[in-house]
């Protein structure tokens, strides 16, 4: 366990803790783990650690290139399914002429049903259209309670066609940055082109986001598939690191979001 610990930061260690548990059950019962939905930088913990322990795994998230997706952790025999993942699609129906809906409305509203947040996967809204992704157990829960989103009545259908399926036209743009640390002021100073005072000040402000969890401290350490989403200024990826420059340098291959 410390060996595998020691790679990952330190308030990630009760979630590496839980993906050791389940690999150690489908060691154990030879049969495939579905996993709630897991955000990037999770997708790529389970990742590491699986392959590791010998084992296979996949992911699936209904939409076409989600952000949040279920995993299924499994040994070499088995061959997964689309249905194994068991994820639903729910369309919101509301009075598009008369209101609009974010996506932090319906993340509040399904978070005030006390769904846990490893329970739906994506948000996606275009053109008076909404529609979240689900763990499939969910569905009657859902049905039945979730009526409303804000002051409005809505109602919530299952999206049966793929065709029906929003999606978003996201593009990333490449860029190498090298950079002295991967402390988050000096990726988010690299980021803007900011002075590392004025990065600092935004961190401390609660301005920056590290896989949408608020990250107020300058020294917090950036890994392989954050997603940093930085408050006027967008969203950013980081791909990949790309190893050490001859001064001892970090390459980093980053995403921005256009």
């Amino acid at each position: 366990m410390e060996s595998i610990i020691q790679h990952f930061r330190k308030d990630e260690q009760p979630f590496i803790e839980t993906v050791v548990g389940w690999t150690r059950e489908v060691e154990d019962t030879y049969s495939p783990k579905l996993t709630g939905f897991l955000d990037p930088r999770q997708i790529f913990i389970v990742s590491s650690i699986v392959r590791g322990a010998g084992l296979q795994f996949a992911v699936n998230g209904a939409f076409i290139e989600p952000e949040r997706q279920r995993a299924l952790i499994f040994p070499d025999y088995y061959e997964p399914e689309a249905d194994d993942f068991q994820v639903t699609v729910f369309s919101v129906r509301y009075p598009a002429k008369f209101m609009s809906i974010e996506h932090r409305d319906i993340l509040g509203s399904l978070m005030a049903l006390g769904i846990d947040r490893s329970k739906f996967g994506d948000i996606r809204l275009k053109e008076g259209v909404a529609q979240f992704a689900a763990a499939e157990e969910m569905k009657d829960y859902l049905s039945a309670n979730l009526t409303s989103i804000g002051k409005s009545k809505v109602r919530v259908e299952e999206v049966i066609s793929l065709d029906e399926l929003i999606v978003l036209a996201e593009s990333w743009r490449e860029e190498l940055h090298t950079i002295s640390s991967l402390r988050l002021d000096s990726i988010v100073a690299s980021l803007l082109n900011y002075p590392r005072q004025k990065a600092v000040s935004l961190v401390q402000n609660d301005k920056v986001k590290v896989n949408h969890v608020v990250r107020n401290q300058q020294a917090f350490e950036v890994n392989e598939s954050d997603i940093l989403s930085i408050r006027g200024f967008g969203r950013f990826k980081i791909m990949s690191i790309e190893g050490r420059t001859r001064k001892d340098k970090i390459r980093l291959l980053i995403g921005r979001l256009e």
